[in-house]
């Protein structure tokens, strides 16, 4: 029985640990970035990722800070949760709406808390109107590739195939990330603080998983 209970109350317990320590690290840096303590790493970064800047890797840094905006990552979303309900498992759907609208909302709340200035962008690219903490696209990102990939991972039994999924969770994550750092749209820090951000609302969307598991129907569900 002691084993059985811890076996089913860890996940609970280790998500929630990781979310305070996500939420702990994220206030920490939100303090350093309105303190000014980051602008040295930041301007070092930013200088040292715009040393890599090519005709061809600009290209494909455009491609993927364009797949990480609100309206492809919320396109993507829409596409995911309809493939899903056709797969009927209706919770895995209600997951990935909830985790992209609940970044949305907190990119907006969180933008309008630290109200930063965003740098000089590169290669003539305008300024966006919007504040600059956290990346709205780092957050948006890690928050649907890492719902998704957590799903799709659930249902794969080989180890190849998982460690595939969350491969290209990953480097879609970190694609979309550096390309922000390299247009130069973004501070290195608001990167990292909209990952951190992400995180803790991903393992928040986590502990209502691990509560409301999807069920897929079998061969032998009856459907009436």
């Amino acid at each position: 029985m002691k084993s059985f209970f811890l076996r089913a109350v860890s996940p609970v317990v280790l998500s929630l640990l990781a979310a305070l320590l996500s939420l702990a690290v994220f206030h920490w840096l939100a303090d350093e970035i309105m303190e000014g303590e980051t602008l040295d790493f930041d301007e070092a970064a930013r200088a040292f990722i715009h040393g890599f800047a090519t005709p061809a890797l600009t290209v494909v840094m455009r491609i993927f800070s364009n797949i990480g905006g609100i309206p492809s990552v919320v396109i993507a979303s829409l596409i995911a949760c309809m493939a899903l309900l056709w797969k009927r498992r209706p919770t895995a759907a209600s997951l990935v709406s909830g985790a992209v609208g609940g970044a949305a909302i907190l990119i907006w709340a969180l933008k309008l808390l630290f109200q930063r200035e965003r740098p000089q962008p590169y290669l003539g690219i305008s300024t966006p109107a919007d504040f600059s903490f956290p990346s709205g696209h780092a957050l948006m990102s890690f928050c649907f590739y890492g719902v998704l990939a957590g799903i799709l991972v659930a249902g794969e039994s080989s180890r190849p195939q998982r460690i595939t999924i969350w491969a290209v969770a990953a480097i879609m994550a970190f694609g979309i990330g550096l390309s922000r750092i390299y247009l130069g749209v973004h501070y290195p820090s608001d990167v990292i603080g909209g990952y951190l951000a992400g995180l803790v609302w991903v393992l928040g969307v986590r502990l209502v998983a691990l509560n409301f598991p999807d069920r897929q129907p079998t061969n032998h569900t009856v459907i009436r």
